[in-house]
């Protein structure tokens, strides 16, 4: 059992932007703090997420700020913009959660977001949830990912014991999106190049070929939904894994936002569920 307090979703945040850290070229890490952390709690999980909240310009705002009373009160098209990112790192001790954000120019909200922000600048932001942590029965553990999945697998692999064994394939567009990840464990890390391929065709291809170690894995497996959802039925089917071996989602598509995904999200988790026995 774990004795961090148990994560608190719906609670809102305040934070106050203290710096801004480009750990790559397209991977800007935000940094808040401010007294309204805290009352935050992480560490219980290392998929940690937080929905951002981003108000629309257009839009008068009670004060003080309620979620609730705005989407109880306003119609639906004045409702703020959410956006739900993993929690990089939380530092209770300086009261410090980071969060990072792939960059791809104008386009998006948050992205475009996080590279103008200045320190002083403020955000509000729900949270955390979360569900997934290494386990500590596992015989070793597989990460899979794209950059959107890199925070939580990053987080995992810092989390892991000295001695455990994994082995992770992450997707980044080229080699100057790699990061350092600095862990104790006995990790295979596996960085793959996306160039010009469609994302998520390098990952199936190095994961479908990989020899794996023996023993009883847990596996984490997230990003863009088309890939995650392939890569599911290869794990389950033809690597004969157990359902309660994998953490699996799609964090999210291809040609939607984060709106448009949501939306349809509960098809696609019916898609890549298990039929009934």
């Amino acid at each position: 059992m774990s004795d961090n307090p148990k994560p608190n979703r719906s609670m809102l945040h305040r934070g106050r932007v203290l710096r801004v850290e480009w750990v790559t070229p397209g991977m800007a890490r935000v940094v808040l703090g401010g007294e309204s952390l805290q009352g935050f709690a992480a560490g219980q999980y290392t998929d940690h997420y937080v929905k951002l909240i981003f108000p629309l310009e257009e839009v008068q705002y009670p004060e003080p700020f309620d979620i609730s009373a705005i989407r109880r009160e306003l119609p639906r098209e004045q409702w703020p913009k959410t956006r739900t990112y993993t929690v990089r790192g939380w530092d209770p001790e300086a009261v410090e959660l980071s969060v990072d954000f792939v960059h791809h120019g104008e386009s998006g909200l948050a992205g475009p977001w996080a590279a103008k922000v200045k320190p002083g600048e403020e955000i509000y932001f729900s949270g955390p949830g979360g569900g997934y942590s290494p386990s500590a029965e596992a015989d070793w553990h597989l990460f899979i990912g794209d950059e959107s999945a890199l925070p939580a697998i990053g987080a995992s692999l810092e989390a892991l014991p000295s001695g455990a064994v994994a082995k992770a394939f992450i997707e980044v567009s080229g080699p100057e999106e790699e990061q350092e990840i600095r862990t104790p464990a006995d990790a295979d890390i596996s960085w793959l190049h996306r160039g010009e391929r469609q994302i998520g065709d390098a990952l199936q291809e190095a994961v479908s070929a990989s020899d794996f170690p023996a023993g009883t894995v847990h596996a984490f497996v997230h990003g863009e939904a088309h890939f995650v959802k392939a890569l599911r039925h290869h794990l389950r089917i033809e690597r004969g894994l157990a359902s309660d071996q994998l953490s699996i989602s799609g964090y999210w598509r291809r040609g939607a936002d984060e709106d448009g995904w949501q939306s349809s999200k509960s098809e696609w988790n019916r898609d890549v569920a298990d039929p009934p026995a």
